[in-house]
């Protein structure tokens, strides 16, 4: 490993190098403390024993992964969940749905008193905060205010806000009449609930309305919301993202994925969800999203690739002044549940040729950023990727449109500059790149002076199944206010100037 970081770190006096220049000011976005989040569903509480004090494996991983972060309880399955205040209380009655291919079958199943309060202390232990999703699609306004009651209580302040319904935009495909399902029907059932929850917690704080892909919906209900009375608290429009899918679309591929292309749409769905927001006086968040919807793709969602673009899709939304990105995750059986029943990456890998026990080498599912291996928990690649990103929270934004000068000179890189905490500048530059590297000199003005350290994000391919950062050995120093680094293919670099 030293060998690899003194290649990947080592300064170097690059003679044609990108020159980038970076300002003194940071004017940008704010990129807060606790941006980094994970999504699960919240089929996951059924094992109240996952998210609790006593899961010190996973309370391990959440904290290596950010000591400030955003646990997110929403999914598929949170559609189906009911809330059992006592051990006798009885199952509710429940609506006739459809049973679509992608969507979860009809099977419910309780959250209880002792998951949640389980996961107040397991909030605790891990110093993260919650977003807690209550089923919209076949609740009712009673049960859903009684179980935000007690979720408000006994969360306390680790509650952010709540957030009712999952991909609202696809109702119409098994939980609504498509012909008259629409952003204005979803809003005026959704006051409905979300006005009985207020009047049993005075001060909920919602986000909405989480689409999964449809960003129109947040023009129209913000282009509403000045109409409505008294409107319920919004502190943040939120929606999903995923590249693609399912795993067995061939256009979901790590060139596809690190192609700057994928990043130039992002950018168009987030400009269109802040100008949204900003009418509504909220932030925007990225609630759920990954590599490959319906679980993930083997090859993709669970390599070294995944980590590159999880690093840059983070920073460009922090950059767009997204208050958070949670990452989609879980145990296999919970998002299996959530998609119909099985990862179609399962089934890709058996019509390939491997056998099960090759099969359960994969993380379950495949984009997961913390994997589940029996009793023990790994963060995966995504993860790290992740993690690499979240140096840069707390601090604010220079706007210096670095990527756009890289991709100029043909460079399939992106670049963010921010100033810490601190005071210190630090600049992230991800090489996606299969086969060449990169030269880049940074010119910080030349009354600048200063050490400069690195770390480095990387692995011996795209297609590893693994994910480093690590620190440089020894301090560089500024030359003339300038700093020249090679970022080799296929990785990320961090330099930061003291």
């Amino acid at each position: 490993m030293s060998v690899v970081a003194t290649r990947l770190l080592a300064q170097s006096n690059v003679g044609t190098g990108v020159l980038l220049s970076i300002p003194s000011e940071a004017t940008g976005a704010k990129m807060p403390a606790d941006f980094v989040g994970l999504s699960y569903e919240v089929q996951q509480l059924v094992d109240p024993d996952f998210f609790s004090k006593s899961n010190n494996g996973l309370i391990r991983q959440f904290k290596a992964l950010s000591s400030h972060g955003v646990l997110r309880l929403g999914g598929n399955t949170s559609e189906f969940a009911y809330w059992k205040p006592t051990p006798n209380s009885p199952e509710p009655e429940h609506p006739h749905i459809r049973e679509v291919v992608g969507e979860p079958k009809a099977q419910y199943y309780a959250v209880t008193p002792e998951a949640v309060r389980n996961l107040a202390k397991f909030l605790e232990a891990t110093g993260w905060t919650c977003l807690y999703g209550i089923g919209m699609g076949t609740n009712t306004p009673e049960r859903a205010a009684e179980e935000a009651a007690f979720a408000a209580k006994t969360l306390g302040a680790s509650l952010q806000y709540f957030q009712l319904g999952n991909e609202v935009d696809l109702f119409d495909r098994h939980l609504r009449d498509p012909k008259t399902w629409s952003a204005r029907t979803y809003l005026d059932e959704w006051l409905t609930l979300a006005r009985a929850i207020a009047a049993q917690v005075p001060d909920a704080k919602f986000g909405m309305p989480d689409v999964a892909g449809n960003i129109s919906w947040l023009t129209q209900i913000a282009d509403l919301w000045h109409s409505i009375e008294n409107p319920p608290s919004i502190t943040t429009l939120t929606h999903h993202y995923y590249f693609g899918g399912p795993a067995t679309n061939p256009e979901v591929s790590i060139p596809n994925l690190l192609k700057p292309a994928t990043m130039a749409r992002v950018q168009k769905t987030a400009d269109i969800a802040t100008a949204a927001a900003a009418k509504m006086g909220a932030r925007v968040r990225m609630t759920e999203g990954n590599t490959c919807y319906r679980g993930g793709k083997p090859g993709v969602s669970d390599v070294f690739a995944a980590a590159l673009w999880s690093a840059d899709y983070a920073l460009l939304l922090a950059s767009n002044n997204y208050s958070g990105v949670n990452l989609h995750g879980g145990t296999g059986k919970s998002v299996a549940n959530s998609v119909g029943g099985f990862l179609p990456g399962d089934v890709m890998l058996k019509n390939q040729g491997e056998t099960p026990e090759q099969i359960a080498t994969h993380p379950h599912p495949f984009y997961t950023p913390i994997a589940t291996f029996a009793s023990s928990y790994e963060l995966e690649p995504v993860a790290y990727g992740l993690k690499f990103a979240g140096a840069l929270s707390g601090g604010s934004f220079i706007p210096a449109d670095l990527s756009s000068k890289l991709q100029a000179v043909g460079a399939n890189a992106t670049a963010y500059a921010a100033k810490l905490q601190g005071g210190q500048v630090s600049v992230i530059i991800l090489n996606k790149d299969a086969e060449k590297d990169l030269g880049v000199t940074l010119d910080f003005g030349a009354g600048r002076s200063g050490t400069v350290e690195t770390e480095a994000l990387h692995a011996p391919a795209l297609d590893s199944r693994e994910a480093h950062i690590t620190p440089s050995a020894t301090p560089g120093l500024l030359k003339g206010g300038r700093y020249s680094v090679t970022v080799p293919r296929a990785s990320g670099i961090r330099i930061t100037l003291r």
